[in-house]
């Protein structure tokens, strides 16, 4: 496992870090005993960085994880995050501060997080959604995050930002207020190259990237006669009618396997490693198998140029989230 710098925090952490969501539900059957044994076979690849949130599971996914150190007896950095008081993903733009994220919404939610990870401090709390709107309002949101750090509840504060919209976070970063952004970013979503990327590392934000594989797709394991579980929520972002162009686009990135990539899952991730900028890449792992396999892509073996040209050709617009 290799580890990279985490932004200004003088911290490092490994390249492959461990997302949670699939642990707390919505995708499916869940397995209890096969995630907390998939967080500690994690541990023992060099795993030191762990990414929930409340959200995932109404804690569930928290309190897994506070089951797994507890049975390793191992204790890592945790990144969680605050739900916004509305409850609504994506942010509006429109809305207010007072409707997400007011002062006692984070503290009384990070207090929650505590709680559920058997824990006196976390290393990084995060507001699960975003809006640069709510710059005007942002004194609020620091009052909380400093009389969490002073109470030695929380070490660093970071930011979620909304599916696909990487720019409504350039004045957050700018401010320099947030030690972490949390973005999609992929092969098919190269997005925060752009702009967000070049300007965390400007700053000296670290960047944690999420959805490296779009929700399953970079992995190569979809067929356009896929189907999935009742509770699996992608039944909907992958809606049948999506599946055969979804399959299409999956099959022209059949090249990027060779020599000591053996997956299209192993190259998704071995994309995101490539630019400079990514401090850290949360590929949701339940299964002992998918931790092993992902982990071995932090080998030191990145992209090169002409590589990632290559695959720039390969971007994707589009927003799945939005249902029609």
């Amino acid at each position: 496992m290799q580890y990279r710098q985490f932004g200004k925090t003088g911290l490092s952490f490994s390249e492959i870090s461990l997302g949670t969501w699939a642990m707390g539900g919505m995708w499916g059957p869940r397995d209890d005993r096969a995630s907390i044994e998939a967080i500690k076979t994690s541990l023992d690849q060099g795993v030191n960085f762990i990414d929930t949130a409340h959200i995932y599971g109404y804690g569930h996914s928290e309190s897994l994880i506070a089951s797994a150190f507890k049975e390793a007896k191992k204790k890592v950095a945790i990144a969680t995050k605050v739900p916004p008081k509305n409850l609504e993903w994506p942010a509006r733009h429109d809305t207010r501060l007072v409707e997400t994220f007011p002062k006692k919404h984070i503290i009384e939610h990070t207090e929650l997080s505590l709680k559920n990870l058997r824990t006196d401090n976390l290393f990084l709390q995060q507001l699960h959604v975003w809006s640069d709107s709510w710059m005007t309002e942002f004194d609020e949101i620091l009052s909380a995050v400093e009389q969490l750090k002073k109470q030695g509840k929380i070490q660093f504060f970071g930011i979620s930002i909304n599916d696909h919209e990487p720019n409504s976070a350039l004045k957050a970063v700018e401010s320099g207020c947030v030690d972490s952004v949390q973005v999609i970013y992929n092969i098919f979503d190269q997005s925060p190259e752009k702009e967000l990327f070049p300007l965390c590392q400007k700053l000296g934000t670290a960047v944690i990237v999420r959805v490296p594989f779009d929700e399953g797709s970079l992995t190569g394991l979809l067929t356009p006669t896929t189907q999935f579980h009742d509770k699996d929520w992608r039944r909907h972002y992958f809606a049948p009618s999506r599946l055969p162009e979804v399959c299409a686009r999956i099959d022209k990135l059949n090249f990027l396997i060779r020599n000591e990539i053996k997956t299209l899952s192993q190259a998704a991730l071995k994309f995101c490693l490539s630019h400079p900028a990514v401090s850290t890449v949360i590929p949701g792992m339940r299964k002992i198998e998918h931790v092993k396999t992902n982990c071995t892509t932090s080998d030191g073996l990145l992209f090169n140029r002409d590589e990632l040209r290559e695959i720039k050709k390969h971007a994707w617009e589009r927003n799945f989230y939005q249902h029609d």
